[in-house]
Order: C-alpha cells, then sequence, then structure tokens
C-alpha cells in the first residue's frame, strides 16, 4: 500500500512539474530529500570500514564543537530549510582533504580536513558551501537528471541497495554521475557567502579554504572539476563585495580546541 500511494504521488509530481525549485528539473519532494538522505546515512553508517565515523559518546568536544558551527550557520536568513531539513553532522575520521554532504542536510567532515584548515571561519566556509548544496537541493536535481523516475523509485523504496552505494561513493568525492555543474558550485558558493555574512564569521573565508587547497601538490580530485579555483575565488570576492566587503572572526583559538579534540 505504502508503495502505491509512493509510486502515484511520484507520477503526480512528475505530471505537474511546478513544484519544482527554480523550474529546475525534480522528481523528489522536501520529504523525499530527506527520506533519501536517511537511507544514505544509514547505509554510511553501516560501511564502518569505508567511512569510519567517530562515535559522537567518545569524542562529545568534537561533536560540541561542529554543531556549534551548523547551529551558528542555521541562523542564516538566506537558507530556504532551516528547520524542515533535519540537519546533521558526522565526522569520518580519515586522513583525505574533504567533505560531502546527502539530500535533507546530512553532512561528513573528514578529520584531515579539519585539521589542515587554519581557524573556525575557513571551516564554516567549507561546511556553508555543503549546507548550499542540501538547501538548494543540487543533489536530487542531479540524480533526477542523471538517473530518472525509475531507477529512483527503486532506490528509495530500498530495492536498489548496490546502487545507493554508487551514489553514495560518487557524492564523496564529487565524480561520476553526481559531480555538480559548474552553476552548481557557483551557486554553493555564493550562498556560503551569505550564510557567513548572515552569522558573523569573515565572509571572504570559503574564498581563503580555495587559495589553501590550491597549494597542495596533490588537490582532493572535487577541486579538479569545473570551474577553475581561481574563477571561484574572483566569484566569491565579487559577492562578498556586494553586501558591504565587510569583514567577520576568524575565531583561531576556538578552531585549535577543535581540532585538539579529535583523534
Amino acid at each position: 500500500m505504502a508503495r502505491r500511494i509512493f509510486t502515484v504521488a511520484i507520477a503526480f509530481i512528475i505530471l505537474s512539474l511546478t513544484g519544482c525549485d527554480d523550474g529546475k528539473l525534480n522528481f523528489f519532494t522536501l520529504e523525499q530529500d530527506i527520506a533519501f538522505g536517511e537511507q544514505l546515512d544509514s547505509t554510511i553508517l553501516a560501511d564502518s570500514e569505508t567511512y569510519p565515523i567517530l562515535d559522537k559518546n567518545q569524542y562529545p568536544e568534537a561533536y560540541e564543537h561542529i554543531e556549534r558551527i551548523l547551529a551558528t550557520l542555521l541562523k542564516s536568513n538566506d537558507l530556504r530549510y532551516p528547520n524542515k531539513f533535519p540537519w546533521e553532522v558526522k565526522i569520518i575520521n580519515q586522513d583525505v582533504l574533504n567533505a560531502f554532504a546527502a539530500p535533507g542536510g546530512y553532512m561528513y567532515f573528514y578529520t584531515g580536513l579539519i585539521k589542515f584548515l587554519d581557524n573556525e571561519a575557513q571551516f564554516a566556509g567549507v561546511m556553508a558551501h555543503e549546507m548550499a548544496h542540501a538547501d538548494r537541493r543540487h543533489s536530487t536535481q542531479m540524480l533526477t537528471k542523471q538517473y530518472g523516475f525509475s531507477l529512483l523509485a527503486s532506490i528509495v523504496l530500498g530495492d536498489n541497495p548496490n546502487m545507493l552505494k554508487t551514489i553514495i561513493a560518487e557524492l564523496a568525492q564529487g565524480l561520476g554521475n553526481l559531480k555538480y555543474s559548474r552553476n552548481n558550485e557557483y551557486e554553493a558558493d555564493e550562498y556560503a557567502v551569505h550564510y557567513l555574512y548572515d552569522t558573523g564569521y569573515h565572509p571572504r573565508a570559503i574564498a581563503d579554504f580555495f587559495e589553501k587547497m590550491e597549494g597542495q601538490p596533490t588537490p582532493p580530485e572535487f577541486l579538479s572539476t569545473h570551474p577553475s579555483p581561481e574563477n571561484r575565488i574572483e566569484a566569491i570576492e565579487t559577492v562578498w563585495k556586494s553586501l558591504g566587503n565587510e569583514d567577520g572572526e576568524l575565531y583561531i583559538d576556538r578552531y585549535t580546541s577543535f581540532k585538539s579534540s579529535l583523534p
């Protein structure tokens, strides 16, 4: 019965398509964004070898820091769904310079990236960027575009666990079918600047992040995709200046405490 209701609901969405955000094709409702994110999150938690998530009970201080940063960013007036999505953050204990977001506001940050950055504003910029991907519903737009209705329905209904693992890997690495488009990346950068600006962090910190990552001998794969970091930095500065060019806080000491709380 539940499967029939779901199928009818999806069919109605396809027929109407009037509820698509910004006119972009997306077969998912907000509730299905959340349900799909929950499925992705459960699959990640069940695969501790690939995704060794830090236990919140063992590292309470680390989670206090990351959840405080999330709570601060959620105060931005530029978010569409601050109270609709679950907005959960998890820390993956691997020396990897990466972070990724799943639909519905489920976000994952590697300890390697956290330790690599210099201040809380830089990290908040990364989180704000991932929040923008979720809040602007980029992941499910890409899923709709790449996989179509039938396959997506089977995944949401739990009938295709292997494809679910593939989707997680592509989200985590920013590769394959779920590599965000140029417009997705520019939009996520733009709204990240707004979130930082709204909440007192230095709005240019996300540009500082790209500059820092560019200097690495082997930059993460997601930075080698379009658009180029140079163009993104220029676009970020344009948005910042349009907002008034005001500075914000970096919170260096507080971020040092965050990094010290990690294994």
